[in-house]
């Protein structure tokens, strides 16, 4: 018998969401959202090291052009799949209902625009931040020594002790002589990039869907800090400023370009190399991570006409 919190669940709009969102509760999130809509759709990315589905949905029709959101890069950075979530329920809801929203025709946005989503592209990486270690896991020991202790709490690489973030092709030789420079030496809870560019399935798999769909904006959600992050390089530099400062004043967030580590190995710098279109980081919400469940509609707030317009700024 379903308990009454699943049945006020089941009986609202929009579902009711927190910031500390593990792997199962957003499969059974995006299961309910399939259930509800026949209009969307989930597309098979593939399996993380773990083998656990790396979800993906599509909002629009499919030969519209491609747009792409992508969150949780970082298993501490988990409140991005619950900004997603959110996004994809109100979007919706919107289009069912035929309405505007922030002056946009939820009609003509599915029409015209196809939206995917990743929610969650490091599943393992959030559950060990939320969970620790899971003592049936192959990699159990070798986990253990890469962290230092039990205690994941800080934890941001997947599985294997590699910073999705800096296992793309993007200034990659650079980023092995700094992290010899910082000690890093192997797998370690953030900021090791991996053997070589896309080593890992979670990577591979993101970037397999890009080059099939070649998205002509995409926006990576990490948290914190409030800022946009663009890169000035690449064959996008005009577009990119000028979008970003459109960005900037729908959701008043600072524009600014990466530095130091943070300025090697990310999606947004290959994607720009690779493809010459617009991408950008956004740094949702501000504190210390993993920003508390607590602020996670304050920092929706922020950003919510972000995500219905950016599909129209290209």
């Amino acid at each position: 018998m379903d308990s009454p919190d699943n049945k006020r669940r089941a009986q609202a709009p929009i579902l009711p969401l927190l910031g500390d969102l593990d792997y199962t509760t957003v499969t059974e999130y995006i299961d309910e959202f399939l259930s509800r809509y026949d209009f969307i759709e989930r597309i098979f990315l593939g399996s993380s090291i773990m083998g656990r589905e790396l979800h993906c949905v599509r909002l629009g029709k499919k030969e519209a052009l491609p747009i792409l959101y992508v969150g949780a890069h970082h298993g501490m950075e988990r409140m991005t799949s619950a900004l997603l979530l959110r996004f994809i329920n109100e979007y919706c809801e919107a289009l069912m209902n035929g309405m505007k929203m922030y002056g946009v025709d939820m009609r003509y946005l599915f029409s015209e625009r196809c939206i995917y989503i990743i929610p969650m592209l490091n599943p393992d990486g959030v559950e060990l931040s939320l969970h620790g270690a899971s003592r049936e896991s192959p990699l159990y020991d070798r986990l253990l020594r890469m962290n230092g202790g039990d205690d994941f709490g800080k934890w941001q690489a997947n599985e294997r002790g590699v910073d999705l973030n800096h296992n793309y092709n993007a200034g990659f030789p650079e980023y092995k002589e700094r992290e010899k420079e910082l000690g890093i030496l192997g797998g370690a809870p953030t900021k090791y990039s991996g053997e070589y560019p896309e080593s890992e399935p979670e990577t591979k798999a993101l970037c397999r869907l890009i080059r099939t769909t070649e998205p002509e904006l995409i926006l990576t959600l990490h948290t914190q800090g409030e800022e946009i992050y663009y890169t000035s390089g690449g064959a996008a530099p005009t577009i990119s400023r000028r979008l970003g400062r459109i960005i900037s004043e729908i959701c008043g967030y600072r524009l600014a370009e990466p530095e130091g580590t943070a300025a090697y190995g990310g999606l947004t710098d290959w994607f720009v190399a690779e493809y010459g279109k617009p991408s950008f980081t956004i740094e949702c919400g501000r504190g210390e991570n993993p920003l508390p469940k607590e602020d996670f509609i304050s920092i929706y707030a922020r950003l919510r006409e972000l995500f219905f317009r950016a599909p129209l700024l290209v």
